[in-house]
C-alpha cells in the first residue's frame, strides 16, 4: 500500500513583519517632525550614516546640548552596529542604545526615550529574546501616547502585535494590529498602514482564513506599489504566494515568489531574498522536484545564517528536513529537525516547536517506531491547538491517524482522519484535504470495503492534480492500482500503476545527487512490485501475450538504476571543464571527510562517551551534506549531464543479444510480499517461475548465511546445515533445475539473496538419494546488480585498449605505531580476542561494521605467491609502508590489468559513502597519516582494470537499498573503470584467504582461465579437500565473466 506522511512547512520565513531596523528607526524619527515623510532606508542608504537625532534637529532648526549630542552619537553608533546583524554586534548595539537611553532620560526627552526603547526592543526581537523585546515595547507605548506621537504609537502597537504573533498568540497579535491600523490611516501614513495590513493578512492566513488574508494582503500590495516601497512589495508578494500555496495553487504561488525575488535583490534585502528562496524551495518540493527544492533551501539557509536570522534558520532547517524525509534519508531529516528545534525553543516560537515535533513524529512513523511517533505527535497536537494553528492541527491529526492505521485500529484512525478533514476544509487547504481523503480511503481498504476505498481515492486524485502535488498523485494512483488488483480488475490496475510508474520516472531523474536519487527510488519500489504482480497475473491468464516479458523488463527498470547512471557518467568525466574552485572545494571536503572518519575509527577504540560519538557523527554528517551539495553543483553545471543521467535499461531482446550466450543462463529474482518470481533468460527463451513470498525466502537465506559464516555451527550440526542449504536451493533453484544443465549462471539477486554465494548452495536434487554437491561443481557463477549494467560495462571496455602490464599488488600495510616495522617501536600488548575486538569497535554499532585493524601476516605470503606468477617487469608491488593511500591513488596503477588489495576493508551500514579500504595508517617513523581509501576517493580514481580484487573482510557487503542492491565498494570500483570486481561476503581467516587467492591466481595467470572460471576452479579444489564453505565460498565475482 502506498501512503505518505504529511509534514508542515511551518512559517515559510515570512520576513519583515516588523520593518528592518534602519527603516523602523529612521521612519519614526523623521515622521515625528515631518508628518507624511516616512522614509525607507536600506543598509546602503547614506542617510543611515547620518544620525537620526541630527536629521530631526536639522528639520526642527534647533540647537543641541552636550547631552543631546552624546545621546545622538550613542544612538547612531548603535544603529550601525545593529545593521551588521551579527549576535556580537547586536549585543554591542544594546550597550550603546542603553547609554543613549540613559542620556535621553537625563534630559527628560520622552520622545527620544520612546524611540530608543523601541530600538532596544527591536534588537532583542532580532536576537530572539521576544519577552525582553515585549517589555521594552510596552515601556515605549505609553511614552508615545503621552507626547502625542501617533506614528510612534502605531508602530509600537504593530511591533507588540508582531511579538505576540511570534509567540504564537495570534488573537492578541490581531488585537494590537487592529489598534494600529486606524492610527496609521488617521495620520495618513501609507507605509505603516501597508505594514500592518500585511501582518493582519499573515495572522488570518495562519488561522486558515485564506480569503480574508488575501483581502488584507492585496490592500497592502496596492499601497506598497503606490508609494514605491520595493522591499515591502517583495514582502507582501511573498505573503500572497504563501496563501495561494495554502489554497493549493502552487503555480500561482510560484509566480508571486518569482516576482518578489528580483525586488529583494534589487534593494539589497538579503533577509527578504532568503525568505523568497526558501518559499520557492517549498513549492518545488510540493511539485516533486526535490533537488530544486534543496538547491533553493540551501541558498536560503546560507543567507539566513549570514544575517543571523535565527527564526529564519529554524524555518529553513525544518523545510530541508522535510525534503530529506520524503527522499528516504531519515537520519539526515532528523539531524535537520534537531538543529531547528532548539532554535525555536529558544525563541519561544510554540508554533515552530509544534511543527518540528510533528515532523519528528513522521520520521518515527516511517521507521515503524509507533509509540515514539505517537509521543511526539501528541505533544505537537497540544501545542498546535494552544496556538490556534488549525492547518497544522489537521496535519498532526492525520499523522496520528496513520499510527492507529499501522496498529490496525481502523476506527480510531478514522476518527482522527475525520477531525482532520473538517479542519482542512474549514481552512481551505486543498493539499491537506487531498491527503486526508486519501487516508480515509486507506482505512476502508484495510476494512475490506474496496469500492468505498476507491470512491475516496477518486476524490483525492483530482485534488492532488489540481494542487500539482505529483507525489500525492503518485500515492493515490498506486493505491487505486492495488485495490483494482485485489478485485482482479487487472487491466484497470495496469493503467493506474503504469501512470504511477511514469510519475516516478519523471521525478527521480530530477534528483541530481545519485545517493539521494537512490534513496528516493527505494521509497517507491512498492510501485514496481505491484506492476510486476499485475503483469504476472495477466501472464497467467494470457500466457502467450508477452506479459511475462514485460514484467522482466520492469525488474530491469527497478534495479540498480543509479549504478547504471553512475557508470554512464563515469565514462564521460563529468568534472571536465568544471570551475577549478568548485573542484578544489570538492577535494578539500573529501580530505576533511576522510580525516574525520579516520579520527572516528581511532576514537571508537578508546571507549568514547555517547557525547563524543554523537559529536563526531554530526561533524561527519555535516561534511557529507556539504560534499553532496558540491557534487550536485558539479553535475548540474556540466552541459552533458542531462543526457548522461538517462541511460535506459535494456529490453529483453537486447539482453538476449548483448548479455547472455548459448552457454549462459541469466537468473533474475524479484522477492515480493505475497509471492516472488524468477526469470530464466537464454538467447532464445524466457521462462518465469513463481516462488514463495519474500519472508519465507529470506528466513531460509538468513539461516544458510548464519551457517556459512559460523564454521563451528556447521561442524557441530552438519545435518541441519545441509538441510538448510538444500531447502534454500530447492526453494530458489528447484523450479528452474531442468533448464540449468551445466551452463554458466548469472545471478541477479534480490533482498537477502544478495548475501548468499550461490556457489555454496547444493545442487537442486531431482532424487533424494542423489549425492549432495555444491552448485559450483557443475556451474560457473557470476553476480550482477542488473543485466543492463553488464551491457554498459561491455560497451565501454570494447573501446578500451588493455593496460600494458599484468598485476599490481598492495599488501600488508602498517596500521599501528606498535608494529615491529616502525622505527624504534615500543611493544604494546594489543587486544586479540574476538570479545576484545567487539568491545573496541562497539561505538560503530549504529553505522559501521569495522574490525580492529590488526596486521594480516598472511597477506605478504599471499602477495609474494601471486607476484611469483608474473615476470618482474610486468608487475608492481607495494608492501608495508608503501601500501599507502598515496600509492593507491597514483596514476601508476592505471597501467595494470589486475589490481590486488590485500588488506582490511570497513563498511558503514548507514552511509556506504563512508566505507573504504584501510592502507598504511603510519609512516616509517610511526607518525599517523591518512590511510583510508574511501568510496568518494575511489569514485575519483582512473582504474581501467580488467579485474580488481579486494582480498579483505566483507568487502562485498554494503547497505541494501531497495532498487539498488548492495551499495558498497563494488559500485565505486566499477565507476572507476573496473570490468570485474572480486569481493568477499564475510570475514575469512587470513590463511584461508591466502590459500584461495594463491590457487585463483595460478589458475588465471598460469592456466590462462578467465577470472570467473579461475575462481570456480580454485573453490572446487578447496571443496575437494573437504574444506568448509566458510573458507572458500565467501568470494564472489561481479561483472564481466568473459
Amino acid at each position: 500500500m502506498a501512503w505518505r506522511i504529511k509534514q508542515r512547512w511551518q512559517g515559510w520565513g515570512l520576513l519583515a513583519q516588523v520593518s528592518r531596523p534602519s527603516m523602523v528607526l529612521l521612519s519614526v524619527a523623521i515622521a515625528l517632525s515631518s508628518p507624511g515623510a516616512m522614509v525607507g532606508a536600506s543598509s546602503g542608504d547614506s542617510s543611515v550614516t547620518q544620525s537620526v537625532p541630527e536629521k530631526l534637529t536639522q528639520q526642527q532648526g534647533g540647537s543641541l546640548s552636550e547631552s543631546d549630542r552624546a545621546a545622538q552619537q550613542a544612538f547612531a553608533e548603535a544603529m550601525l552596529l545593529h545593521q551588521q546583524k551579527t549576535p556580537e554586534a547586536m549585543r554591542q548595539a544594546l550597550q550603546k542604545y542603553e547609554e543613549s537611553l540613559q542620556l535621553w532620560q537625563k534630559v527628560r526627552d520622552r520622545t527620544w526615550e520612546a524611540i530608543t526603547l523601541t530600538a532596544i526592543g527591536q534588537v532583542y526581537s532580532d536576537l530572539g529574546e521576544k519577552h525582553k523585546a515585549l517589555s521594552y515595547y510596552e515601556q515605549a507605548l505609553p511614552l508615545f501616547r503621552v507626547v502625542g506621537e501617533r506614528k510612534g504609537e502605531a508602530l509600537t502597537l504593530n511591533n507588540i502585535g508582531q511579538i505576540y504573533s511570534d509567540l504564537s498568540e495570534k488573537a492578541k497579535a490581531l488585537d494590537y494590529y487592529e489598534q494600529a491600523l486606524p492610527i496609521w490611516r488617521i495620520v495618513r501614513e501609507q507605509s505603516g498602514e501597508a505594514l500592518t495590513l500585511n501582518n493582519i493578512g499573515l495572522v488570518y492566513q495562519f488561522l486558515g482564513e485564506n480569503q480574508k488574508a488575501l483581502d488584507y494582503l492585496n490592500q497592502a500590495l496596492t499601497l506598497r506599489r503606490a508609494i514605491g516601497e520595493r522591499a515591502g512589495e517583495a514582502i507582501t508578494l511573498n505573503s500572497i504566494g504563501k496563501v495561494y500555496n495554502a489554497l493549493g495553487d502552487n503555480q500561482k504561488a510560484l509566480d508571486y515568489f518569482n516576482q518578489a525575488l528580483p525586488l529583494s535583490r534589487a534593494v539589497g534585502d538579503r533577509a527578504g531574498e532568503a525568505t523568497t528562496l526558501h518559499n520557492i524551495g517549498v513549492i518545488y518540493n510540493g511539485l516533486g522536484e526535490k533537488q530544486k527544492a534543496l538547491d533553493y533551501l540551501n541558498q536560503a539557509l546560507t543567507l539566513r545564517q549570514a544575517v543571523a536570522d535565527r527564526d529564519g534558520q529554524a524555518v529553513t532547517l525544518n523545510s530541508i528536513g522535510i525534503v530529506y524525509n520524503t527522499l528516504g534519508d531519515k537520519q539526515k531529516a532528523l539531524d535537520y529537525f534537531n538543529q531547528a528545534l532548539p532554535l525555536w525553543q529558544g525563541l519561544g516560537n510554540r508554533a515552530g516547536v509544534a511543527s518540528i515535533l510533528s515532523n519528528i513524529g513522521t520520521v518515527y512513523i516511517s521507521s515503524q517506531e509507533k509509540q515514539k511517533a505517537l509521543n511526539y505527535l501528541n505533544q505537537a497536537l497540544t501545542l498546535r491547538r494552544a496556538v490556534g494553528d488549525r492547518a497544522g492541527e489537521a496535519i498532526t491529526l492525520n499523522n496520528i491517524g496513520n499510527i492507529y492505521l499501522l496498529l490496525q485500529d481502523e476506527q480510531k484512525a478514522l476518527d482522527y482522519f475525520k477531525q482532520a478533514l473538517q479542519l482542512s476544509n474549514e481552512v481551505k487547504d486543498s493539499s491537506s484535504s487531498a491527503y486526508t481523503i486519501h487516508n480515509i480511503g486507506r482505512v476502508y481498504n484495510n476494512l475490506g470495503e474496496k469500492q468505498r476505498a476507491l470512491d475516496y481515492y477518486n476524490q483525492a486524485l483530482p485534488l492532488w492534480q489540481m494542487v500539482g502535488d505529483r507525489s500525492g498523485e503518485l500515492s493515490t494512483l498506486i493505491d487505486i492500482g492495488e485495490v483494482e488488483f485485489t478485485r482482479q480488475n487487472l487491466n484497470q490496475a495496469l493503467v493506474q500503476t503504469k501512470a504511477a510508474i511514469e510519475i516516478i520516472e519523471s521525478l527521480r531523474i530530477k534528483v541530481t545527487n545519485p545517493d539521494l536519487r537512490a534513496s528516493y527510488f527505494a521509497t517507491v519500489q512498492g510501485a514496481y512490485g505491484l506492476y510486476i504482480d499485475i503483469l504476472m497475473s495477466l501472464h497467467q491468464q494470457n500466457p502467450n501475450t508477452g506479459y511475462d516479458k514485460a514484467a522482466f523488463e520492469v525488474t530491469e527498470r527497478a534495479r540498480a538504476r543509479t549504478l547504471l547512471e553512475l557508470l554512464n557518467e563515469g565514462r564521460a568525466n563529468i568534472r571536465q571543464g568544471v570551475d577549478p574552485e568548485l573542484r578544489d572545494k570538492e577535494r578539500q571536503l573529501q580530505q576533511q571527510l576522510t580525516a574525520r572518519t579516520q579520527y572516528q575509527l581511532a576514537l571508537f577504540k578508546s571507549q568514547p562517551t555517547e557525547e563524543q560519538k554523537e559529536a563526531i557523527r554530526k561533524e561527519i554528517a555535516d561534511l557529507q551534506t556539504q560534499l553532496q551539495e558540491v557534487e550536485t553543483q558539479i553535475r548540474a553545471k556540466n552541459p552533458r549531464y542531462a543526457a548522461l543521467t538517462q541511460p535506459q535499461p535494456l529490453t529483453l531482446k537486447e539482453i538476449q543479444q548483448q548479455v547472455v550466450d548459448t552457454n549462459t543462463i541469466l537468473l533474475t529474482y524479484w522477492l515480493g510480499e505475497e509471492r516472488s518470481y524468477l526469470w530464466a533468460i537464454t538467447p532464445t527463451t524466457i521462462n518465469t517461475y513463481v516462488l514463495p513470498k519474500q519472508a519465507e525466502i529470506e528466513t531460509a537465506a538468513n539461516q544458510v548465511y548464519n551457517f556459512l559464516i559460523n564454521p563451528s555451527m556447521m561442524r557441530t550440526t552438519p545435518k541441519k546445515a545441509a538441510a538448510a542449504t538444500a531447502a534454500l536451493s530447492q526453494m530458489v533453484l528447484g523450479p528452474v533445475a531442468g533448464e540449468l544443465g551445466q551452463k554458466r549462471l548469472i545471478i541477479v539477486g534480490d533482498g537477502t539473496l544478495q548475501y548468499i554465494p550461490f556457489s555454496a548452495l547444493s545442487l537442486p536434487k531431482a532424487n533424494p538419494t542423489d549425492e549432495v554437491k555444491p552448485l559450483l561443481v557443475e556451474h560457473e557463477i557470476v553476480n550482477l546488480p542488473s543485466a543492463s549494467t553488464l551491457a554498459l560495462i561491455r560497451r565501454d571496455t570494447a573501446q578500451r585498449l588493455p593496460a600494458p602490464k599484468a598485476v599490481a599488488v598492495l599488501a600488508d600495510p602498517v596500521f599501528s605505531q606498535d608494529d615491529p616495522r616502525v622505527k624504534g617501536h615500543a611493544q604494546v600488548a594489543a587486544p586479540t580476542t574476538s570479545s576484545q575486538l567487539r568491545q573496541m569497535t562497539r561505538g560503530l554499532d549504529e553505522g559501521a561494521a569495522v574490525s580492529l585493524f590488526g596486521r594480516l601476516p598472511g597477506t605478504e605470503r599471499e602477495a609474494n605467491q601471486i607476484l611469483a606468477l608474473v615476470p618482474q617487469s610486468d608487475r608492481f608491488q607495494a608492501f608495508d609502508f608503501d601500501a599507502s593511500r598515496e600509492t593507491a591513488t597514483s596514476p601508476q596503477l592505471s597501467q595494470y590489468r589486475v589490481l590486488h588489495f590485500a588488506t582490511h576493508g570497513f563498511f558503514n551500514t548507514l552511509h556506504p559513502e563512508l566505507s573504504g579500504i584501510v592502507l598504511s595508517l603510519v609512516d616509517r617513523q610511526g607518525e599517523p597519516q591518512n590511510g583510508l581509501l574511501m568510496t568518494p576517493d575511489i569514485f575519483n580514481l582512473n582504474l581501467p582494470a580488467e579485474l580488481i580484487v579486494l582480498s579483505g573482510c566483507q568487502t562485498g557487503l554494503g547497505k541494501e537499498i531497495r532498487g539498488e542492491g548492495l551499495v558498497g565498494l563494488t559500485r565505486g570500483l566499477m565507476y572507476a573503470g573496473a570490468s570485474r570486481v572480486m569481493v568477499s561476503l564475510w570475514s575469512v581467516r587470513d590463511d584461508s584467504t591466502a590459500e584461495l587467492m594463491t590457487r585463483f591466481y595460478h589458475k588465471m595467470l598460469q592456466e590462462k582461465l578467465p577470472p570467473a572460471a579461475a575462481l570456480r576452479a580454485a573453490q572446487i579444489s578447496m571443496w575437494q579437500e573437504k574444506r568448509e564453505p566458510y573458507s572458500w565460498a565467501a568470494f564472489i565475482l561481479q561483472g564481466e565473466w568473459k
